[in-house]
């Protein structure tokens, strides 16, 4: 299906998300339909965003962010009250979608931005309020885009000619604005004119490996080798993996990241395998309030998401469920986190706050 926007910012046939012309609704690529239908969704309302982000219609932590401040446009469309009426309202709308994913912090980082403006427009005219709102959305947006270019040549100096990447569940351009953080090293290393062939873990339980990464790498014409998760040891064992890139949704002062669960025991096993274990995430990731890992709020979701495979029940009745949807992989199990501010070796309070 061709993507619904004359001129997408993610650069790309597809998109994550997209504000359309005239800021009346958002569009989404449904995620959820991928790898076998490529259809796109219309919002009108936040809160049907909110949902659409619950629901991961859209995820990956900078694509949520764009997707919040894009259903803030949304609310201040349907707002045309006084200042005082216009500034409660949108702060309800933005307290519905912070609830939304609490691990990924580009969310919160995307709607306080949002607010400031708010504030800024809430004595103009409706259509100027909204018009600056779209006008600041899609700042954030195009911005996006820029960082995971340059962060991406920067990863991409780190990876060898020839070089199999493995990958944990999806950090390209459906996680993002476009491009990509962990498939844009991987994008920008082939730009530079080196070879490079991807292994993408499946990622349980919901396949954001198998379903979204592997659907990009594809459609892009990489050579991509999808393993499930639990392949990854004996994958490094045999010596054919030179270096693990992930994305994040969470980097914390100490250097820690939070990505989608599975991301850890990765991080191990390339430790004991002296692969290079690398984490590529905009700056908007980096949360220098949050002390380490262990401060980082981790998401839960529901027991369907395990129970069942395919739609298929796979366990039986009366098992229990442990469903966290992130892990926290500790600094001195990384090599270096790219950001489109430099590249902080080895991840630490002190390397971040010299990007910072």
């Amino acid at each position: 299906m061709t993507l619904p926007h004359p001129r997408p910012i993610s650069g790309a046939s597809y998109s994550a998300v997209e504000l359309s012309p005239g800021d009346r609704d958002v569009v989404m690529l449904d995620q959820r339909a991928l790898p076998g239908d490529e259809r796109y969704a219309r919002f009108t309302r936040s809160d049907e965003v909110a949902e659409a982000i619950e629901r991961l219609v859209v995820r990956g932590a900078p694509a949520i962010g764009i997707a919040a401040a894009y259903a803030l446009v949304l609310a201040a469309s349907g707002e045309g009250s006084g200042a005082e009426s216009f500034q409660a309202s949108m702060s309800a709308a933005a307290e519905r979608l912070r609830r939304t994913r609490p691990t990924a912090v580009n969310l919160a980082w995307a709607i306080d931005r949002m607010m400031a403006v708010v504030r800024e427009v809430a004595s103009l005219a409706s259509g100027d309020r909204v018009a600056r709102l779209a006008a600041e959305a899609r700042t954030i947006h195009r911005e996006d885009v820029e960082a995971c270019r340059k962060l991406g040549a920067i990863g991409a100096a780190r990876v060898p000619d020839g070089a199999t990447i493995l990958t944990h569940c999806n950090a390209g351009a459906l996680a993002t604005g476009g491009y990509g953080t962990a498939l844009g090293v991987v994008r920008a290393a082939r730009e530079a004119g080196k070879q490079v062939r991807v292994v993408a873990c499946e990622t349980r339980p919901v396949l954001q490996g198998a379903r979204l990464t592997a659907w990009e790498l594809v459609r892009d014409c990489f050579e991509v080798t999808l393993i499930t998760d639990s392949m990854v040891a004996q994958r490094m064992r045999r010596g054919s993996v030179d270096l693990v890139v992930v994305g994040a949704d969470r980097i914390a002062r100490s250097g820690d990241v939070a990505n989608k669960i599975g991301t850890y025991g990765v991080a191990c096993l390339a430790q004991v395998h002296g692969v290079p274990f690398y984490v590529a995430a905009p700056w908007s990731t980096v949360d220098l309030g949050c002390l380490d890992g262990d401060a980082i709020p981790i998401e839960h979701r529901g027991e369907g998401e395990v129970l069942s495979f395919g739609g298929v029940r796979v366990a039986p009745e009366g098992a229990r469920v442990d469903n966290p949807a992130f892990d926290v992989t500790p600094a001195r199990l990384i090599n270096a986190i790219f950001t489109e501010r430099g590249e902080a070796s080895p991840p630490s309070e002190q390397t971040l706050a010299k990007l910072a």
